[in-house]
């Protein structure tokens, strides 16, 4: 019992007359999303932490050593999660959604983009069937804003051959009910609870996540379609793929108005030199 309430379980009661549970913590843990997640390709192999260095890290281990596609990994906190370049993610303990997924999609390794950007339709999914009030923006390649301010970025990291993805994961950080920020982030950051003034279930929306992952990974893993469905619907929940003025820090750096993504998903900027592709740079709008 105790190492129950240890862990945030409300149990009320003495060993001479019995326990009554109070009430259950949001935590991730396998039992409680297991039953939300059947029929999905998630459902058996999560794994639980309550505190790991990045969930990506074991994540990949993991897969090098056989893990098996459709193998989630969560944790309550972690102490170095990273972000795309050299970014930390700020990852307080059991206030957001850590999560990283391992999958083994047949695809070349210059498609993989298109699995990234799927990922961040499964979040704006996600967000919208909990409260469908949350309007989120989509920033090319890997971020998800509200009013701005960033709520949820997606690292994709892969091991691959010339010609064909060993494996990939995915993971996904997102800000849920996160009260406050470092000074640093203040201007830069957000969270789901400090835009709806709400707290949310953790396990609802992370069950809502990755039924949403498994969606758009079955359909484009099976429909010829589903590409050119992910790029027009990324393009359309994002303010900023199209006529935005940015500043882009590749090849030397560039600026020029975003012209939509092309048939990889790649982000097109109209630059005076002529239209150029940018396939990793950072992207800043300009205000």
């Amino acid at each position: 019992m105790q190492q129950l309430r240890q862990i945030g379980v409300d149990i009320a009661g003495h060993p001479a007359t019995g326990y009554r549970l109070q009430s259950a913590p949001d935590l991730l843990l396998p039992d409680m999303l297991s039953p939300l997640l059947r029929g999905t390709i998630f459902s058996d192999r999560i794994h639980h932490y309550y505190k790991v260095g990045s969930t990506n890290d074991i994540a990949m281990e993991a897969a090098s050593d056989g893990e098996p596609e459709g193998s989630v990994f969560l944790a309550e906190q972690q102490t170095a999660g990273r972000g795309r370049g050299a970014h930390q993610w700020h990852s307080a303990e059991s206030t957001g959604i850590y999560c990283s997924v391992i999958l083994r999609p047949i695809l070349p390794p210059s498609e993989i983009l298109i699995l990234s950007l799927a990922a961040g339709l499964a979040v704006h999914d996600a967000v919208q069937e909990v409260d469908s009030r949350v309007v989120s923006d989509l920033k090319w390649p890997n971020d998800l804003l509200i009013e701005g301010k960033k709520f949820c970025g997606i690292l994709t990291e892969m091991n691959a051959e010339a010609t064909r993805v060993r494996y990939l994961v995915i993971g996904i950080g997102m800000n849920v009910n996160h009260a406050t920020f470092p000074d640093e982030l203040q201007t830069l950051a957000t969270s789901l609870r400090l835009e709806t003034g709400t707290e949310w279930s953790r396990i609802e929306l992370c069950a809502a996540l990755l039924k949403s992952l498994d969606r758009e990974y079955r359909q484009l893993m099976d429909d010829p379609a589903a590409r050119d469905s992910i790029l027009q619907r990324f393009q359309e929940r994002s303010s900023s793929a199209r006529g935005k003025l940015v500043e882009v820090a590749e090849n030397g750096g560039f600026e020029g108005t975003t012209e939509g993504l092309d048939s990889r998903g790649f982000l097109t900027v109209r630059t005076r030199e002529g239209l150029q592709t940018v396939l990793s740079g950072t992207v800043k709008v300009k205000e």
